[in-house]
């Protein structure tokens, strides 16, 4: 038998036989130091897998613990999978699914939005509660590809996905007799699933997990019903049209049908722009300005100039204000915890002076707008004055648009807020969700690399940042939004595909961010391309693949 060199933290390297299990090597070698939370999976050559997995390559094993990012998303697709297998054994006659997030946990449902009992969801309760105290090995199998697609050929979305699948092996999770595809790596056992909320929630429920900063609590559920209604309302699109997962947009595709539906997608993005513009005409004697926020990649700049040609056809006459030229001067910029400039904290923009050009432009006389420098660091103005008259609106699209400490001296009268996020409604299969933090890191992936010269290490590298900064700046004030505009399209990530593989492939496994650009390109791996050339030039989507109408 093959003998296998492993180099463990602290330059320390072992040989072990080819096929040994990954728990045991980092178990027998005093790996595990963090005593408070468990390690949950491992990094074999920085890809992420099961501690359950066999080694069968000379690597470099370092363990991963639940309150880290990749622990507690290895936690969650845990929670969702075990979620699936009780609700499958106990109800095999319904369709269950696992759809969007809210606050800290997914909500799910049954037959197309059938209302669930008070009595049927005990007995999830009880069941997964059951499960999780016997502690059951979760086993990752690879299987033949007829012998996968004979075992889930009674679930639609999976028989799907598999049919526009050609892999000789498919990975899979077997749980005590109980098989799915394998998308990601599991915990080893059912029972390190310690914390957990089943509650009911509107027709159906949620299953509720910690965060990756708090893995041994359950932070307090906030409901968002204006994200609900509006998922809700795509997910019955979708059901319309008969697209709400990958296969299914794969069929459209395979069938040369997809033209019809991109052009559909499209028409919905324009029919909720109309929507929007007429709320605002029904405040057109108060309102002066429009702000218009969004976490990163949500397509809020095109969505800006979308919206402005749609207040034209109102009797508008749009004037667009960029927050980006209203920072301070680069020396006064806030710095993060790390000693770094903030440039998305609030106190990075001149408040002051917004306030006070937004004060004297309501009042009808003439302001020169400042532009930033972003190479200098200093704000210049370059004789762009503009005056507000009897049909003019402002435009203005930043990360702190809902936040009314930016416009604390206007009224609120005169201030309509709108947020903007890509809220996919799709599933990969029926309990395989697809994140709208993934839609929005591919679509920022493939913007970087085509027009700021960034590959997609460095995308990666800064995406852990964008997101705190999303979670302090952007997502506590999405309730404060007078209207929600969904950027996403349901249809992109074939589209985003084409653009992203090449580049998420430029990373290697010696790279730290391996593990994060290979699950990626394993969940790309589930669509079949769309060519951009079917994208219309005015689409959102075109702010991130290029050839827009639109100049930015």
């Amino acid at each position: 038998m093959r003998d296998l060199t492993v180099s463990l933290k602290n330059e320390k390297k072992v040989v072990v036989n080819y096929g040994t299990n990954i728990f045991s090597i980092l178990k027998e070698n005093n790996q595990f130091d963090n005593k408070q939370y468990p390690a949950v999976a491992a990094l074999v050559n920085n890809e992420i897998v099961s501690l359950n997995s066999r080694l069968k390559i000379n690597a470099e094993i370092l363990p991963v613990y639940l309150n880290t990012n990749a622990g507690a998303r290895v936690y969650r697709k845990t929670l969702t999978v075990l979620l699936s297998k009780v609700c499958s054994e106990l109800f095999p006659d319904k369709r269950f699914q696992i759809g969007h997030s809210l606050s800290t946990g997914y909500f799910c449902t049954f037959n197309d939005n059938d209302h669930i009992s008070e009595e049927d969801l005990q007995k999830i309760k009880s069941e997964f509660l059951k499960q999780t105290e016997e502690d059951i090995i979760i086993n990752y199998e690879n299987w033949a590809y007829a012998e996968a697609c004979q075992k889930l050929e009674k679930n639609p979305s999976k028989e799907l996905i598999l049919k526009y699948r050609n892999n000789a092996i498919i990975p899979v999770y077997n749980i005590d007799g109980w098989i799915d595809i394998a998308y990601e790596p599991l915990l080893p056992s059912t029972g390190i699933l310690k914390k957990f909320e089943i509650m009911k929630y509107a027709n159906g429920f949620i299953i509720r997990f910690p965060h990756a900063a708090t893995p041994n609590c359950l932070d307090s559920f906030e409901d968002n019903p204006m994200l609900k209604t509006i998922y809700d309302e795509y997910k019955a699109w979708g059901k319309i049209l008969n697209v709400d997962c990958a296969g299914k947009l794969n069929k459209l595709s395979d069938e040369k049908e997809i033209k019809g539906f991109i052009r559909v997608a499209e028409a919905l993005h324009e029919k909720k722009l109309a929507a929007i513009s007429d709320s605002i005409a029904e405040r057109k004697d108060q309102l002066k300005v429009i702000l218009i926020a969004g976490p990163s990649s949500s397509g809020k700049t095109t969505f800006t100039k979308k919206l402005a040609i749609h207040l034209k056809v109102l009797g508008f006459m749009p004037q667009l204000i960029s927050l980006d030229d209203y920072y301070v001067e680069r020396e006064k910029t806030p710095k993060d915890k790390f000693g770094e400039f903030d440039f998305e904290a609030l106190e990075a923009i001149d408040i002051k002076q917004l306030n006070k050009d937004l004060i004297t432009l309501f009042n009808g006389e003439e302001v020169e707008i400042p532009t930033f420098n972003f190479k200098t660091g200093h704000r210049e103005y370059r004789g762009n004055k503009i005056q507000m008259k009897e049909r003019n609106i402002l435009l203005i699209e930043g990360i702190h648009g809902l936040n009314d400490k930016l416009t604390e001296e206007i009224s609120p009268q005169q201030k309509f807020k709108i947020y903007i996020s890509a809220l996919t409604q799709l599933n990969i299969d029926d309990n395989n969700r697809i994140a709208t933090t993934d839609n929005r890191l591919i679509r920022r992936i493939v913007r970087d690399h085509q027009f700021r010269g960034y590959g997609a290490l460095k995308t990666l590298g800064m995406w852990d940042s964008v997101r705190r900064g999303e979670k302090k700046n952007i997502f506590p004030f999405q309730n404060n939004a007078d209207a929600v505009f969904n950027s996403a399209l349901d249809y992109e990530l074939p589209v985003l595909k084409n653009l992203a593989v090449p580049v998420l492939k430029t990373i290697k496994p010696w790279h730290k961010e391996y593990a994060e650009a290979a699950r990626l390109l394993t969940f790309l791996d589930n669509f079949i391309t769309i060519q951009t050339k079917h994208v219309p030039m005015n689409s959102i989507l075109r702010e991130f693949i290029g050839d827009s109408d639109f100049k930015y």
